[in-house]
């Protein structure tokens, strides 16, 4: 074998796949400290545990990229495929696959064309959940005792609220203070949402009867917060109304198709929470006035009226004394008439008391117990001959029946067959060889069984019964 079937040899250092593998990672990492770059989001994939798998392109070039968990938690806005984003992080590479990457530690939409897109696209996707619907909006409290208002505590808004309701008619104002710019501000935003809903209508801090999320002007990017999805929720999820005044006139956000009442500014908001309390002050006065002046006419015309009926009236006193005096002429009527009656009624007494005597009143008791007597011994005739001729007429009924009753057939010696149901054989058709039937005679009844060929006339099937009976010859009779 020849030499040159070997490599030659060299004093070039000999690298493990590890060792080449952690060089190539250290001089990478240390090359590329920290980058910032732009491209387009492509493959996005998030694991169970959490992280975020992603390819970062551009034109002619692919670099793979990975999220922790912890880190895409705090992005304000979900990322997707072709979103072009700038991301800031590390570069390093994965040994185990022979690749390197980057390792994002913070994400962006990059630039407002990348926003509008991304703020479209979730109207959309909130507007067909119904959140945006009018019928869900609820009306505003026309004068509420006390306003929750969701604001930076340090800046121009809280005054220029506070100011404008001072101005207008003084309310008891809670504040919830937020961060209104940042990652963090959309989860304090909407947690102050909710804590306002969640105080108790009974507890020791007022519930308030109105709520107003205010911010000031700014950029998209500085009014992201107010886009972002969990606030929108929040506004949908609140029972209190709500108004939204976050940025200028011209700025828009997602919370303002969701809230119950945008206002242009935070100023605005103040103006639509509560009325003008002098202009109500004014129109209290005014209906005062008014109701004093239709008092005042009303009971001018009221009297005026009582006044010309009183005309129209007798003097009250004249017709007193007529009725006085039409009562005393009654009275004067009705004791004579009195008098006179008891006069006729007492000579009536005295007419028919004299004509009542004692001999003559015996005389007739007797007379009328007499009467009573001789009454009551016709009566007494005159019911005993009914019941005598009653008891006749039942007596020749009874001897009547008992003459028809079947019974006193039996007596002369006959007799009644029946089958063994109770039915009356009245002709030899009716019976069979071998048959049981029953015998009645005047004094009971006996068992029998129709013998063979039977031929006999009925009659002489009643006599061979009736001997069994042992019946006297002359009780019994003949059926012939």
């Amino acid at each position: 074998m020849s030499d040159s079937q070997f490599p030659e040899k060299s004093n070039i250092h000999e690298f493990t796949v590890t060792e080449l593998s952690g060089a190539l990672k250290r001089t990478v990492e240390d090359q590329f400290g920290h980058v910032r770059l732009r491209a387009e989001i492509s493959g996005l994939k998030r694991a169970a545990s959490g992280h975020v798998y992603l390819a970062l392109k551009d034109e002619k070039a692919v670099l793979d990229g990975i999220m922790w968990r912890g880190v895409a938690q705090k992005l304000t806005f979900q990322p997707q495929d072709g979103l072009e984003v700038v991301c800031t992080g590390k570069l390093t590479t994965y040994p185990g696959r022979s690749k390197y990457q980057i390792v994002i530690e913070s994400m962006a939409p990059a630039g407002v064309g990348a926003l509008m897109a991304l703020l479209e696209e979730r109207k959309k996707k909130l507007a067909a959940e119904g959140l945006f619907s009018t019928d869900r909006k609820k009306a505003l409290p026309y004068m509420p005792q006390v306003i929750g208002v969701v604001t930076s505590p340090t800046g121009a808004v809280i005054r220029d609220i506070l100011h404008r309701l001072r101005d207008r008619f003084p309310t008891h104002v809670l504040l919830w203070p937020v961060l209104v710019q940042g990652d963090v501000a959309a989860g304090q935003i909407a947690a102050a949402i909710r804590g306002f809903n969640e105080i108790p209508k009974d507890g020791s801090v007022p519930r308030p009867d109105l709520l107003i999320v205010a911010r000031g002007g700014g950029s998209l990017e500085d009014l992201w917060a107010f886009n972002e999805e969990e606030v929108v929720r929040a506004v949908a999820e609140s029972e209190i109304p709500l108004i939204s005044a976050v940025g200028h006139e011209t700025d828009t956000t997602l919370i303002d198709y969701v809230s119950d009442r945008r206002a242009p500014t935070p100023t605005a908001a103040a103006e639509m929470a509560v009325p003008v309390r002098s202009e109500l002050l004014n129109y209290v006065e005014d209906l005062d006035r008014r109701v004093r002046r239709g008092l005042t006419r009303s009971i001018g015309e009221k009297k005026d009226r009582l006044t010309g009926l009183a005309r129209g009236l007798r003097d009250p006193q004249s017709m007193i004394a007529d009725k006085i005096q039409h009562l005393d002429n009654l009275d004067s009527r009705l004791n004579s008439a009195v008098g006179n009656s008891v006069a006729l009624k007492r000579q009536r007494f005295t007419s028919v008391s004299a004509q009542l005597r004692p001999d003559l009143l015996k005389r007739g008791f007797t007379q009328n117990s007499e009467r009573l007597q001789n009454f009551q011994s016709r009566m007494d005739r005159a019911v005993a001959v009914i019941k005598n001729r009653s008891n006749d007429r039942l007596n020749s009924t009874a001897r009547m029946m008992e003459s028809l009753s079947f019974k006193r057939v039996l007596a002369r010696g006959y007799s009644i067959v029946k089958d063994s149901d109770g039915v009356v054989i009245s002709n030899v058709k009716s019976v069979s060889d071998g048959q049981s039937v029953s015998v009645q005679f005047q004094d009971g009844s006996a068992n029998a069984t129709i013998g063979e060929n039977v031929s006999v006339p009925p009659s002489a099937l009643v006599k061979k019964a009736a001997k069994k009976t042992k019946v006297p010859k002359s009780e019994q009779g003949t059926l012939l």
